[in-house]
């Protein structure tokens, strides 16, 4: 089987991008950044668009999906997405060449990878996030999700490498000069995860395969690396430099789970 690795063209509330591969199959995830951008992006991890497979979609939110119709057409790419996301960006979507609706709970396979959706609580029509797989190594993805439901706990259980949403510190949003219904909406249970609810989320999982960890979606304004950091290395018992970080600007660059 092949090595799988993978890495974040960036992430946060300003545009994300999640790369996946396995042999020659390369999958991104969610597509939030103008072409020109995502070009360089993929650049820096010696990619081109030509070399996607595929483009997953979690949800119709702009940050995660108001590139996918231009780089999917411009290079064309397949996609895939589920219904109630498609539905909310028909107009944008519709016209592609080779767009798939996928349901929540049915796998489905890209070339070498293997990839399970699941549902989460987030303010979206349809949303899901996403367990990768070359056949042995599973890496779990959860970057937009209001709260844990067992669900996802029992999904993200066993992988050998996950991404975390450590969106925001409950006492800085509180502090911020968000407006109060912002801030309702973002720590509600259909908004994004905080640092402490990631930490139990994480601390409640199988982690006995665990080589990576990464806290992801982190807000500019409402949190900070080392915040991050801590939490999820107290969930793990394990230094706070091991707890790596997708950052906005930078992403993060490729990890390989072996």
């Amino acid at each position: 089987m092949s090595i799988m690795r993978f890495a974040s063209l960036g992430s946060g509330s300003e545009g994300n991008g999640f790369v996946v591969q396995s042999g020659a199959t390369c999958v991104l995830m969610d597509c939030g950044f103008k072409v020109s951008d995502t070009v360089a992006r993929l650049a820096r991890l010696q990619l081109s668009p030509e070399n996607l497979s595929g483009i997953v979609v979690t949800h119709e939110h702009g940050d995660h999906i108001s590139g996918v119709a231009r780089l999917a057409r411009q290079y064309a790419i397949p996609v895939w997405l589920t219904h109630g996301t498609l539905r909310a960006q028909f107009k944008t979507l519709s016209s592609l060449a080779s767009v798939t609706e996928i349901d929540s709970h049915n796998a489905f396979n890209i070339l070498d990878l293997h990839i399970q959706p699941y549902a989460v609580p987030h303010d979206a029509n349809e949303p899901v996030q996403f367990v990768f797989s070359e056949g042995s190594k599973k890496l779990g993805v959860l970057t937009d999700t209001g709260r844990s439901t067992p669900h996802i706990e029992a999904t993200l259980s066993g992988c050998d490498a996950l991404v975390l949403e450590c969106n925001h510190d409950s006492d800085l949003l509180a502090d911020s000069h968000y407006p109060y219904s912002l801030k309702q909406r973002v720590g509600g249970n259909y908004g994004h995860l905080n640092n402490a609810d990631a930490a139990a989320l994480l601390a409640s999982l199988d982690n006995s395969r665990l080589q990576h960890i990464v806290a992801a979606h982190l807000s500019r304004t409402n949190n900070t690396p080392q915040l991050a950091r801590q939490a999820l290395s107290s969930a793990l018992n394990c230094a706070e430099d091991w707890v790596a970080v997708a950052t906005q600007d930078e992403g993060l660059d490729w990890r390989v789970i072996l």
